[in-house]
């Protein structure tokens, strides 16, 4: 009857809604970055400026407008043997990390970029922000020496891909040569 066809529509949709809600709470979908368009667009941004403060300011806040599921971006350089708080954008930060504690110490300490899928597992993480759950740090250098590193937290868990990371450091190639 008509009547039943049209409770089945609607148990129908009712359980299409719930999947679907599920589906985004399990699941959140991240947009994919086009590094190359974002390599450029740094690249425009900072081809006539020498202060390190001012190219850092507008990447963070280039990078924070670009890349999709991110809560904190900017950098932390190198003063006195430790990680300070640098140009950034998001909810106040730590200001002072060992180097060689956290995630943004051992990028640090292990000369290398740290791609951390669930900060929560990793040892001698520092939460500066207890939504952060992945991160990404790219070691920033001049003349060969790290000054600094970029760092960049989710608040999603394995935010963060190798074409991320292979994109992230392509735009820190792209300071480190604006600045040496």
């Amino acid at each position: 009857s008509r009547t039943c066809e049209l409770s089945l529509c609607t148990i129908g949709r009712l359980q299409k809604n719930l999947f679907l809600n599920w589906y985004y709470n399990n699941y959140i979908l991240v947009k994919e970055t086009n590094y190359n368009l974002l390599e450029k667009q740094v690249s425009s941004l900072i081809e006539d400026e020498s202060n390190l403060i001012a190219i850092l300011s507008n990447v963070s806040a280039l990078l924070n407008d670009s890349i999709d599921q991110i809560n904190w971006v900017g950098f932390y350089l190198i003063e006195n043997e430790a990680l300070i708080l640098g140009p950034f954008q998001g909810h106040p930060a730590c200001v002072h990390i060992a180097i060689g504690k956290g995630v943004c110490g051992t990028a640090v300490s292990e000369e290398q970029t740290q791609l951390v899928d669930d900060v929560n597992a990793f040892p001698g993480h520092i939460a500066c922000d207890a939504n952060s759950k992945s991160e990404i740090v790219v070691p920033l250098r001049k003349n060969n020496q790290i000054i600094g590193v970029l760092d960049i937290d989710a608040p999603i868990t394995s935010r963060f891909t190798d074409v991320d990371k292979n994109g992230l450091e392509q735009i820190v190639a792209r300071i480190e040569k604006q600045i040496s």
